[in-house]
C-alpha cells in the first residue's frame, strides 16, 4: 500500500511553462488550452480590466495562467481566465489570495452535468476565499455571460449580445458589452 502526498504549492512552480493547473481535493488538477474564441474572450476580459486599473488605481488586471493561492479545506489554488486583484504584488510568485472579481470562460469540455456541478464548486471556492464576482463566461454554446455575487451566489444576473455586463459591487463601474467578447 503507497500513501500519496497532497499536492504543494511547489507542484505548481514546477509545472513544465505554459502548463495551468490548480491544485483541488490535494491533487493537481491540469488545465487544458482553449480554443480560439474562449482564449479571444478571456483576452478581451483582460483589456477591459487593464484599461479600467489605471483609472481606479484600486487593484491589478490579470489575464490567464495567473496563479492565486488560498488555503481552503478542499483547495490551496485558482487559475482564473482574467481577475483582477487588490492584494500586494508578488513578483515572480504566485498571488497570495483570491481575486476580488474572476473570470471562467468556458471552453468546449466545460459543458454536460458534471461540468455544470464542478463550475459551481468552484464559485463557491471563490466565494469561501473572498471573491465577490465570478463570471461564467459561455461563448460557445448560449453566448451569455452569468454574472454570480458573493451576496446572491445561486442566482445569476444574465447578459446577452446586445447587453452590457458589470461586475458589481467588486468593480465600481466597470463594464463590458457582451458583443466584445466575439469576433
Amino acid at each position: 500500500m503507497s500513501i500519496q502526498a497532497d499536492a504543494t504549492i511547489e507542484d505548481l512552480y514546477r509545472l513544465p511553462d505554459n502548463s495551468k493547473a490548480e491544485i483541488v481535493n490535494g491533487k493537481l488538477v491540469l488545465m487544458s488550452p482553449t480554443g480560439f474564441l474562449p482564449g479571444r474572450a478571456s483576452g478581451e476580459i483582460y483589456v477591459s480590466l487593464r484599461d479600467y486599473e489605471p483609472r481606479t488605481k484600486s487593484g491589478y488586471a490579470l489575464p490567464d495562467n495567473v496563479g492565486f493561492i488560498v488555503n481552503l479545506p478542499n483547495r490551496r489554488s485558482f487559475s482564473p481566465d482574467a481577475a483582477f486583484y487588490i492584494g500586494k504584488p508578488t513578483g515572480g510568485k504566485f498571488l497570495d489570495g483570491s481575486p476580488i472579481f474572476a473570470a471562467e470562460v468556458r471552453s468546449e469540455n466545460d459543458y454536460g452535468t458534471q461540468a455544470e456541478k464542478d463550475m459551481a464548486a468552484k464559485r463557491r471556492d471563490y466565494f469561501a476565499a473572498g471573491t465577490l464576482v465570478v463570471w461564467d463566461v459561455d461563448v460557445l454554446r448560449e453566448e451569455v455571460v452569468r454574472v454570480y455575487s458573493a451576496s446572491n451566489p445561486e442566482e445569476p444576473q444574465v447578459y446577452r449580445r446586445g447587453e452590457v455586463a458589470s461586475a458589481e459591487p467588486a468593480l465600481p463601474g466597470w463594464f463590458m458589452s457582451v458583443d466584445d467578447l466575439f469576433v
